[in-house]
């Protein structure tokens, strides 16, 4: 008996998404490697958690598919793009990301309402919110940068704004952390 209660195309469409998560999680950790290797380990395990949580978002579009009958789809990750010139260029990228990936989000919210795929766009609903506040995290970071001097920025300004991401709050914990509070 068919179980899936996803078209085909909505299907589709979420496989798609599933891809962009797992390619966005490469994307930040790429990125953090890079801060890493600059020197901005504050910059550095901002990233890497950011890379946890889109690897997070893959997870849950993964679920929902399985939980509507459908199966999901594990390709390769592409390549990421090539190291930034500068903190304000990471940013600067990673921001047109999150401008990509609310668009791909827009997408599936469209098709479902299209499709009358009720259970699909209150899903999707989750990660418009999500994305509302990607970007205006990405925002208020590149706005810190400005304040910092930009592209002219100081050693001194950007060791602080380092130091001040790196102590950003979120739910993520960096997998040496995680590691370390649960014995085994």
């Amino acid at each position: 008996m068919n179980t899936n209660r996803l078209s085909k195309k909505v299907e589709k469409i979420l496989n798609h998404q599933l891809e962009k998560e797992a390619n966005a999680s490469q994307i930040y950790l790429a990125y953090g490697v890079w801060a890493d290797s600059e020197g901005y380990g504050g910059v550095a395990n901002f990233l890497f958690r950011h890379s946890q949580e889109e690897r997070d978002h893959m997870t849950k579009v993964m679920e929902y598919i399985m939980e509507r009958g459908g199966r999901p789809k594990i390709g390769g990750v592409e390549a990421p793009p090539a190291d930034p010139k500068n903190i304000q260029e990471c940013f600067e990228k990673i921001f047109q990301h999150e401008i990509d990936n609310t668009n791909a989000i827009y997408d599936i919210v469209s098709l479902s309402q299209e499709e009358k795929d009720w259970a699909t766009w209150n899903f999707a609903q989750w990660f418009v919110k999500e994305q509302i506040e990607e970007e205006a995290m990405v925002l208020d970071i590149m706005d810190q940068l400005k304040i910092a001097g930009g592209p002219k920025a100081t050693s001194e300004s950007l060791y602080y704004f380092d130091s001040q991401i790196g102590k950003r709050e979120d739910e993520t914990e960096l997998a040496r952390d995680a590691s370390s509070n649960h014995p085994l």
